[in-house]
């Protein structure tokens, strides 16, 4: 997001806090958020519609988009979860409540809208992993799903993958490019990941 056309580029997000349950919203100027172990210097931006982007910005200058925070992080939160949010969820929560014109900022509201259409990816956690994981990271939570899921270790999860097939499905993009290495070039929506050369 940018103050005015002519100003600085700032990142509006969802941070969870390294090893622990709890997340915080952040404001970053770019080479911040670049320079905050990324694994790949990549990046992808996709180029909404306008009413949509207007939207987005009256989220945040009303409050609904702060309102929709949930510091209670799960990595493997539960798609329209009451107890736990993670990043990918809370985006998905705040493009609905936009799109949809919800004025509550209430993440129920979202979800209500999203349900007939959003279709979540699915994550398989080994047996051991669930153990392992369910001991040592306070930032994953299984009991989140229900004890069938859990059974099987098919976790239904918001992704950016899906994120990125809701915005096509919806017509909510106008486009999107990527940036990697210097250069940039026109992608499909829906893509996920770059095409290595």
């Amino acid at each position: 997001m940018r103050d005015h056309p002519s100003g600085r580029w700032r990142i509006w997000h969802l941070l969870n806090r390294c090893g622990t349950d709890d997340a915080g919203l952040h404001v970053e100027g770019l080479f911040h958020y670049f320079a905050g172990h990324l694994t790949r210097q990549d990046a992808k931006i996709v180029f909404l519609e306008p009413r949509l982007e207007q939207e987005l910005l009256s989220t945040l200058a009303d409050g609904r988009a702060q309102r929709l925070f949930d510091p209670r992080y799960n990595v493997l939160a539960r798609p329209g979860s009451p107890r736990t949010q993670n990043s990918t969820a809370y985006l998905l929560e705040w493009l609905a409540t936009a799109e949809h014109g919800l004025t509550s900022g209430h993440r129920a509201d979202a979800w209500r809208e999203l349900a007939p259409e959003f279709s979540p990816d699915r994550i398989h956690v080994a047996w051991g992993k669930r153990v392992l994981a369910g001991v040592a990271m306070q930032n994953v939570d299984f009991t989140d799903h229900s004890v069938a899921t859990r059974l099987r270790g098919d976790y239904p999860v918001v992704t950016v993958r899906s994120i990125l097939r809701y915005l096509q499905q919806r017509q909510l993009a106008t486009g999107a490019v990527l940036v990697r290495k210097g250069r940039t070039e026109e992608v499909p929506v829906s893509q996920d990941r770059p095409v290595l050369h």
